[in-house]
């Protein structure tokens, strides 16, 4: 395999992953404008919230099939290109029905372009022989943040949502069709099978996937209510509350990029362990702010402390047991109903009682990290790879 086709697959997928985080940031800097312009309470915004999750979940399964039929390249462009524009949609929705059908599409294409992309990363992390999947997830949050900072300003200039996310879908598009030319076409080996539908965790996966539960619970909570947090509990302006996710964005960022050193200091339990304790700092300070000056870095400290937890919890389940493949499946799984949940849940149990106490939740959530964190004692980065993979590969 030609190295230099390999070192500029790590680039373009790397841009892949930015792309697809910067869809997530524009939208959730715009998520409190379309509450406004829709006239939701927070039972309603939680149930449309719920929609990505449901959509992802349910199409995720479709993705390794079309992997499987096209090809790791055409895949991955074709998804991302679907998920870029369905950037467009939640804000044009007219009602709450249609908010909800747009936003499951939204996530739908959002998960399957996911596992494209994962996949590709992985392919790049054999061929390198050196772990890249924390800087990868790191360029993701990358892609949030730079989204989210132009989401900031829209917000603040009181530019229509509609004009916005238009515009960034069709830029998005575009930029996606140009970097997919630099990925890896891997095709499947002769007579292989089509992968299985649906997986579910063995045994022992399921202490790790309640792990990942905990830190995507945290991560979808607050990537979603952050801004709407900002607005209603501490009376931000529409501009500050936007920069609360940015500010989440930053932090997750920072600590996926240096998060391979990391873990190579400390272990993955320790990482995990630290991780936890500094998410529920963040957690507490979110609970008492009554001011945007706690909140803001209340949400950037719970960015730091779950930034991690999941691609340790997949690295953990890859070495769990015989069958890696169902292992990874099955924590996917679990993780993915946790992003099920939270965005109702937190409308559910605000809507009965107040942010700050789904918030309350949250913080309970990061801080059982600490103690289940020894789940993920099989997380250690892999050793090198000493050999090219086995699937043929038709890159020109």
């Amino acid at each position: 395999m030609d190295q230099h086709a390999v070192r500029r697959a790590r680039v373009a997928v790397a841009l892949v992953f930015a792309l697809h985080g910067a869809v997530t940031g524009s939208f959730a800097t715009r998520i409190p404008w379309v509450q406004e312009r829709l006239g939701l309470g927070a039972g309603a915004l939680g149930l449309a919230l719920v929609m990505p999750a449901l959509g992802a979940s349910l199409a995720m399964p479709l993705a390794g099939r079309i992997v499987h039929r096209f090809g790791g390249r055409a895949a991955v462009r074709g998804l991302l290109a679907l998920w870029c524009a369905s950037l467009a949609l939640p804000a044009a929705a007219p009602g709450l029905p249609a908010l909800c059908v747009a936003l499951l599409v939204y996530g739908g294409t959002a998960g399957m372009a996911d596992v494209a992309m994962n996949a590709q990363g992985v392919e790049v992390e054999q061929r390198l022989g050196r772990s890249v999947m924390s800087g990868l997830h790191g360029m993701w949050s990358v892609g949030g943040l730079a989204a989210s900072g132009f989401g900031v300003l829209a917000a603040h200039a009181g530019v229509d949502a509609r004009l916005h996310l238009g515009v960034m879908a069709a830029l998005l598009v575009a930029g996606g069709l140009v970097v997919c030319r630099g990925l890896l076409d891997v095709r499947p080996a002769p007579g292989e099978e089509a992968p299985p539908r649906f997986a579910l965790p063995p045994r022992a996966a399921l202490a790790i996937g309640l792990v990942g539960f905990c830190a995507v619970f945290a991560e979808g909570a607050s990537a979603d209510w952050c801004a709407v947090y900002l607005k209603d509990v501490t009376g931000a302006s529409a501009g500050v509350a936007a920069a609360c996710y940015s500010g989440f964005a930053f932090t997750m960022a920072g600590a996926r990029l240096a998060g391979d050193a990391v873990v190579r200091r400390t272990g993955p339990v320790r990482a995990v362990r630290l991780g936890g304790a500094t998410a529920a700092a963040g957690g507490l300070l979110v609970v008492a702010a009554d001011t945007p000056a706690l909140a803001v870095p209340g949400f950037a400290l719970l960015g730091v402390g779950v930034a991690v937890v999941v691609p340790l919890a997949f690295a953990a389940a890859g070495r769990s047991g015989p069958n890696p493949s169902q292992a990874i499946a099955g924590v996917a799984t679990i993780t993915y109903t946790s992003g099920l949940v939270a965005p109702a849940a937190v409308g559910a149990l605000a809507q009965a009682t107040s942010l700050t106490v789904s918030f309350g939740l949250v913080t309970v959530l990061v801080a059982a990290l600490v103690v289940s964190a020894g789940a993920l004692r099989g997380a250690a980065l892999p050793a090198p790879a000493d050999a090219a993979p086995a699937v043929p590969d038709p890159v020109r």
